[in-house]
């Protein structure tokens, strides 16, 4: 089991610059962020994979001794596959990245409609 777990970690997880494996997931397409890959945090724990289970994890391995303070920080979020782009206050912050697609009838620095009326 262990070994199949694995197997899908390594695994791309993204497609055109979105997670189409999260119903709800927004595209980065055109913001001018791009996905970023899982890593390994310092506690072993795989970050961003989609997974959400590790054998290294203190969520794993939890105890009346766990100090829950040991999840904290940035080492746990990841910066493009985390649940928290799902919202809908950073989805629209991702939108205001994106340039305006007036194409074919938009100039992109010019406004070439400006006294047209």
């Amino acid at each position: 089991m262990k070994e199949a777990n694995h197997k899908k970690s390594s695994e791309k997880v993204t497609i055109d610059e979105t997670m189409p494996h999260q119903i709800n997931a927004p595209s980065f397409e055109g913001t001018g962020i791009k996905m970023q890959e899982p890593f390994k945090n310092k506690y072993g724990v795989t970050i961003g994979d989609s997974l959400y289970a590790s054998e290294n994890s203190p969520l794993e391995n939890w105890s009346k001794d766990t100090d829950p303070a040991i999840m904290s920080g940035d080492e746990w979020v990841h910066p493009t596959n985390d649940i928290g782009w799902n919202t809908s206050e950073n989805k629209e912050l991702l939108e205001n990245k994106r340039k305006p697609q007036g194409f074919p009838f938009m100039h992109p620095t010019k406004d070439v409609g400006h006294g047209a009326d």
